[in-house]
């Protein structure tokens, strides 16, 4: 499946590794470009090892002053030495902490901090293939990024990393080396997100953030795989260069809000995290600009929060849904050339059969302004409110209907499959 999308004769290509197999790690010039930061004032201190040897020199004089007691003591020092750096090394990223008046450069803060939550993605997609022999079955291997959410094993990633639940086998490479088994838990295909479990515990989790708060010209990192497992946890700075964007992809799928940066984004890091100066996550990376270098865009991290909630507690996650086809205003208008009465919302195109929307008396042509007090603009607002309720609550839709407000209340239904 092709991923290079377009928006107003922009060419934008999601960070879906279905474009890239093993034999195809370069990018389309035959090379690999890297580009060197400016040198750092001054190196991280290494307190670690510090910490342990002042440890070894303690329980060596007590060694030499206590005789046997001594190599009692000695034996219990070690042992604790040892317990204290296990310890140190399944520290969670939101226990260390980021001093921003350190004159040592943001990046470098964030990637100590960070780099070990951030995990490689390898997918194997079976797809069927026109031959001169007739339709034929060839598997592919992709390669994407993910970052880790909660010590038991739960990572979030795209959608298209994991071949949007086509997926014939998942595995999840750790910094520390090892190869775990991925399970998909749930994803979304238009939202582009997705949550992987492999059975491990005591992981590295990474922080999250606030991305409702994020301001455009703050500094952003983003870790990730580009191109290659080879050249994992690549990190990359620049800072947020735009919000609310949104990006309408071949098939009419529209991805919206999201967050612009410039931080370099390359194929395989798609899933990977985006950053803000304390480490903590904002965004999932999703998607670059291929007719300019500078631009990439993320998803908030707020957008999945609900559903994290859900999954890590009960271990699965099913939507409600209002059942409706809607579009934005401001889309709308342009499309069909039509000034609507409306400042914002999202005018309602289609209900269905049997859903809470008919049976509340939504109708084409109304346009939702809010749900339960909150402000809705974009089909998206709606989704990522809709992740808060679950089967069987009651939520507030306010609208216009030619032009007078109205509030009808809708009894919210889990989504049946296949919508």
């Amino acid at each position: 499946m092709d991923y290079d999308k377009n928006l107003n004769d922009n060419y934008f290509e999601k960070e879906n590794q279905n474009n890239i197999t093993n034999d195809s790690m370069s990018n389309e010039y035959g090379e690999i470009n890297f580009v060197m930061s400016e040198p750092l004032i001054k190196k991280p201190k290494k307190r670690r090892i510090k910490s342990v040897m002042g440890y070894i020199a303690l329980v060596l004089a007590a060694a030499i002053i206590g005789g046997l007691s001594g190599s009692y003591v000695t034996a219990n020092m070690l042992n604790a030495a040892v317990e204290e750096k296990a310890a140190e090394s399944s520290i969670n990223a939101q226990e260390v902490k980021i001093n921003l008046t350190d004159d040592v450069y943001f990046a470098v803060a964030v990637a100590e901090k960070s780099q070990k939550t951030v995990v490689g993605i390898t997918t194997e997609v079976e797809r069927q293939i026109n031959t001169f022999w007739g339709p034929q079955k060839r598997t592919e291997q992709h390669m994407g990024s993910g970052f880790i959410v909660d010590s038991n094993g739960y990572i979030v990633t795209n959608s298209h990393v994991i071949g949007d639940g086509n997926y014939k086998n998942i595995t999840v490479s750790l910094i520390d080396g090892s190869i775990e088994t991925g399970n998909v838990l749930w994803y979304d295909t238009n939202l582009d997100l997705a949550i992987v479990k492999i059975n491990k515990t005591r992981l590295p989790a990474a922080e999250l953030g606030n991305s409702d708060e994020l301001m455009v010209g703050e500094p952003a990192v983003a870790i990730g795989n580009p191109m290659t497992l080879d050249l994992e946890r690549t990190v990359t700075q620049g800072i947020i260069s735009g919000l609310n964007r949104s990006i309408q992809f071949e098939d009419g799928t529209v991805i919206e809000p999201l967050i612009q940066t410039d931080a370099s984004i390359n194929s395989g890091n798609s899933g990977g995290p985006l950053f803000n100066a304390r480490g903590q996550v904002i965004g999932i990376n999703t998607a670059k600009m291929t007719s300019a270098e500078g631009l990439g865009f993320a998803i908030p991290i707020n957008i999945i929060k609900p559903v994290l909630t859900q999954v890590v507690t009960g271990g699965t996650f099913v939507p409600v849904y209002v059942g409706i086809t809607g579009m934005d205003i401001e889309t709308y208008e342009m499309l069909y050339g039509i000034d609507l009465m409306a400042d914002y919302g999202v005018i309602i195109i289609e209900t269905m059969k049997d859903s809470p929307a008919r049976e509340a008396g939504l109708q084409p042509n109304d346009v939702i302004i809010e749900i339960d007090g909150k402000r809705t603009e974009y089909m998206v607002d709606i989704q990522k409110k809709l992740y808060e309720y679950k089967d069987g609550d009651k939520s507030e839709f306010k609208i216009l209907r030619n032009g007078e407000e109205l509030k009808l209340v809708l009894t919210l239904k889990n989504r049946p499959a296949g919508i």
